[in-house]
């Protein structure tokens, strides 16, 4: 019997393992899931905590519950992947492959920080994040009191989960904070080591306007060196400094030890991966998906749907003894919520910046694409319903893996 391993089941995992047990024979094919924690977490919801609006229970279910009959589901901790042998060494046991999937995610390493070195989520400090349940639980503890202040969002280092969460968590403040009656008592600043508040401009331009017209303060090309949690200052390794009462920040992110343990990284842990065709550079029939790759792409949630989708298609035609197609082209798409029940959206790849347009029907939406629009905001809230119902297990969405033109305009330059 012939094998398929994934190592994860994150949404990227979860989605090949349902896509691959409907393509392929239960009695030709054992498709297997390793994975270290029984509960699968919603991570767009993360955001949503520290505001009141979702709980930590809204945020997971059973991994099981999502997992198809006929896959393997095995509670372990992945120690190390020998890709010349093609076997996967665990804590309880040893696992052979035919063709292994990477779905390893990313995480938190605030260690990384001068001054962080014994930070935990603790609603009592100053310096939060909630890029984990934990922490996004612990900033609610924090948020529920809020009365004002000097709050600094910090994207530490690039890649970090979802570029677009940090622009939403701002602007989210500052809806809570006036929906609190202590907004004249906030002050709001975006510290980024990226050159605008995002990183194409077209949307750079459209989010940073609304950042100056919501009273938010954006300092770019910071790159944070050292935090001092005592003093509230942070400072930058180009000399800069700046001052806080809270500090929330992306911290650093890493990919799973393993992958260098393994000698399969870039040096921080993700899987030095094909940009097209979602292979592993160096090995054969080794595919890597969502956070664990190192794709000049978005680590976002939607990222990891659309490269589930090339991977299963190439893995079949690999199967079937045909060359693997360069399929993917970095397609991202991704709401951002504004505040006040709005949101934008954006849908880009590797070459093609956010443009305006209708999504996902050109020229129909009902999605307003670089636009605000109420729309937005209820189509961001009710992902999560399509998530657990009709992302994870593996079914057909009118969402296509490659980015399309169609319905999209390049904005008119005025000439002055």
């Amino acid at each position: 019997m012939k094998k398929i391993v994934i190592l994860g089941s994150g949404a990227g995992g979860t989605i090949c393992a349902n896509k691959l047990r409907k393509e392929l024979s239960p009695s030709e094919w054992q498709i297997t899931i390793i994975d270290k924690d029984e509960m699968h977490h919603y991570q767009p919801g993360w955001l949503f905590i520290p505001f009141g609006i979702y709980t930590a229970e809204d945020c997971m279910k059973p991994k099981r519950e999502f997992i198809p009959k006929g896959v393997n589901f095995i509670l372990d901790e992945v120690v190390n992947v020998d890709p010349d042998a093609r076997k996967v060494v665990c804590q309880k046991g040893k696992y052979s492959y035919d063709w292994l999937i990477i779905a390893s995610g990313c995480r938190i390493a605030a260690n990384e920080v001068e001054g962080l070195e014994e930070w935990t989520p603790d609603p009592k400090q100053n310096v939060h994040t909630f890029f984990t349940l934990e922490s996004a639980v612990a900033l609610r503890k924090k948020m529920k009191y809020f009365r004002g202040g000097k709050v600094v969002f910090n994207i530490a280092e690039m890649p970090h989960k979802c570029p677009v969460v940090p622009i939403e968590f701002i602007f989210m403040l500052d809806w809570y904070a006036r929906e609190l009656g202590v907004r004249e008592k906030t002050e709001i600043e975006f510290i980024t080591p990226n050159t605008g508040i995002f990183t194409k401009p077209i949307a750079t331009n459209v989010l940073g306007t609304a950042a100056v017209e919501k009273g938010i303060k954006v300092t770019t090309d910071f790159h944070l060196s050292s935090v001092d949690t005592e003093k509230g200052v942070m400072e930058s390794a180009s000399g800069g400094s700046a001052e806080f009462d809270l500090l929330i920040s992306t911290m650093p992110n890493l990919g799973a030890e393993y992958v260098e343990e393994s000698e399969m990284g870039d040096g921080m842990g993700y899987v030095l991966t094909n940009n097209h065709t979602l292979q592993a550079e160096k090995w054969e029939r080794i595919y890597v998906v969502g956070d664990a790759t190192n794709v000049p792409t978005s680590k976002a949630g939607s990222v990891a749907h659309y490269e589930a989708e090339i991977i299963v298609e190439n893995i079949l035609l690999e199967i079937d003894g045909q060359e693997p197609k360069p399929g993917f082209d970095g397609h991202s798409t991704c709401f951002i919520v504004s505040g006040f029940d709005k949101a934008y959206l954006i849908d880009f790849n590797y070459k093609t910046e956010p443009l305006p347009g209708k999504y996902p029907f050109p020229g129909l939406g009902p999605f307003e694409l670089v636009g605000e629009s109420y729309i937005n905001y209820w189509g961001k809230m009710m992902f999560k319903w399509v998530y657990w119902n009709l992302l994870l297990p593996g079914e057909d969405l009118p969402l296509e893996p490659q980015m399309t033109m169609a319905g999209k305009t390049w904005p008119k330059v005025e000439v002055e």
